[in-house]
């Protein structure tokens, strides 16, 4: 089978850490893969959560299901909407809860015509926000392929972004821009915020970053930034990062500040830092590429939680918006190598709008014995201005292969300059490795596994992680045959 070379080649070249190729496909090339040799399964039609103890599964659903996403309506806390890839499937799968995160149904979102004869198109990669009117938007990349003579072929990538005006229910409306033919580009890893700050002279402006892979040109590739100012129908794209450097970064994270500011940070893979820039006129124009900490891990590293695949160097940041000391202050988060050559999740907030930053320090617990930490995400309580963190750690497996990968949550009530004890999320550990000491296992997604990232939202006091769970993979489900539910997504509400 052919692979997607571009984006291939482009990973291997800058990867110090590279064991093997299979873990270098993005997330999308999985669901790519089983569409091309299998086809789309079955729309599940209408779902519902099921509760597990404190937990809860919000697809409960046929197939892996993997990379995350969860957000909170300011205008009516208790509608949180969240989204997650559908490996088996064409569609993204959206979420909607309207009682806090007790119970949740599910839906897909829009995808456009395919292109050609024997073309197909899916979704992959998403994200969700809420603008301070309550209308709902769900960001992610459409990805074009033909198949046909025993391959396929990619026609080329889009962005989309999908609005919903009843809290995630439906989606009736989506706009699709900045299409990339071909294999030479790609649109990749799509972040979107909105400015939900009534008094912001950007008001429910939204933004959408993502990195436009084109194996490293300067012109072409880069960070981009779409603004909208007419609630998601029309996006104006601009490049954020150095339009003169290698265009080799990923993970766009956009996040507002207090009065409008538009922060953007990413991995730069090539600088092998977390990057950062910013706008003071709603997108329109950017100030010259910075830097929040030099790293070690350039783009992933392999660790024993992921049998096949690797563990990507995403940051995550927030504004505290509260009305507290450390309001304005700017935090953001990352994995990176720790010193006894484990993984630990990093962080560090500027008090000056990202012109400096702290020195970055540990959000977790500092255990005697090896722990990896990954696919962290962040989110400041705006009512409280807590800083939370959520990660997957391995502190659990007591045989001492960490495989077994729990969700924690970190916080900080000072704005980010020390942390209290983690707090357990997940009431019972996953393991992408085997099931019941059976490998491999046919209810495992080993080519996929916990996807790049997971999510998480804080309001009002109460911390809402959503991760990648496969404690349920052999359980039966409508319209499972020859495999069990796979990856579930998971949720916690946390006081």
């Amino acid at each position: 089978m052919r692979k997607f070379s571009l984006v291939v080649l482009c990973l291997i070249a800058t990867s110090a850490f590279a064991q093997n190729d299979t873990r270098k496909d993005p997330t999308w090339w999985e669901k790519y893969q089983f569409i091309l040799n299998n086809g789309p399964i079955a729309d599940p039609g209408s779902t519902s959560s099921v509760s597990v103890g404190t937990n809860v599964d919000v697809s409960n659903e046929c197939g892996p299901q993997s990379e995350t996403y969860i957000t909170i309506n300011p205008a009516n806390t208790k509608n949180l909407a969240g989204g997650s890839n559908e490996i088996f499937r064409l569609p993204m799968r959206g979420y909607f809860s309207t009682d806090g995160g007790k119970s949740w149904g599910g839906v897909d979102a829009p995808l456009p015509p395919p292109i050609g004869a024997n073309g197909f198109d899916f979704g992959s990669d998403p994200t969700l926000a809420f603008d301070s009117r309550g209308n709902l938007f769900y960001g992610y990349i459409v990805v074009f392929f033909s198949r046909g003579q025993g391959f396929g072929s990619i026609n080329g990538t889009q962005m989309a972004v999908a609005r919903s005006t009843d809290g995630g229910r439906t989606y009736p409306s989506v706009t699709f821009f900045e299409f990339q033919g071909g294999e030479n580009h790609f649109n990749d890893k799509p972040m979107i915020t909105a400015d939900a700050d009534p008094a912001s002279p950007f008001r429910d402006y939204v933004y959408i970053a993502w990195d436009a892979a084109s194996g490293g040109s300067a012109t072409s590739g880069g960070i981009r930034v779409a603004a909208s100012s007419d609630h998601g129908a029309t996006f104006t794209t601009t490049r954020a990062d150095d339009p003169h450097g290698p265009g080799r970064g990923i993970g766009a994270i956009p996040f507002v500040g207090t009065n409008g500011e538009l922060y953007v940070a990413w991995n730069d893979y090539a600088a092998n830092t977390i990057a950062f820039n910013r706008s003071f006129d709603g997108g329109a124009t950017w100030d010259k590429q910075t830097v929040v900490a030099s790293k070690v891990i350039p783009f992933d590293i392999r660790i024993p939680a992921e049998r096949f695949r690797g563990a990507l160097v995403y940051p995550a940041c927030d504004v505290d918006r509260s009305t507290g000391a450390h309001r304005g202050r700017l935090v953001c988060s990352w994995m990176d190598l720790a010193g006894n050559g484990t993984t630990d999740i990093f962080t560090s907030y500027s008090d000056d709008k990202g012109s400096s930053w702290s020195l970055p320090k540990s959000a977790t617990d500092q255990l005697s014995f090896a722990v990896d930490r990954f696919n962290q995400w962040l989110s400041i309580d705006p009512t409280n201005g807590v800083v939370n963190i959520s990660f997957y750690d391995t502190r659990n497996d007591t045989t001492g292969s960490r495989f077994m990968t729990d969700t924690y949550l970190s916080r900080s009530a000072n704005g980010g300059a020390s942390f209290g004890a983690n707090v357990r999320v997940s009431t019972e550990s996953s393991n992408e490795h085997d099931c019941d000491g059976l490998f491999p296992c046919p209810s495992i997604n080993y080519r996929n596994q916990q996807g790049d990232y997971e999510g998480l939202v804080a309001y009002g006091g109460v911390a809402h992680p959503i991760w990648t769970d496969s404690r349920r993979n052999q359980e039966p489900a409508p319209g499972c045959t020859t495999r069990g539910l796979m990856e579930e997504v998971f949720t916690a509400s946390v006081k």
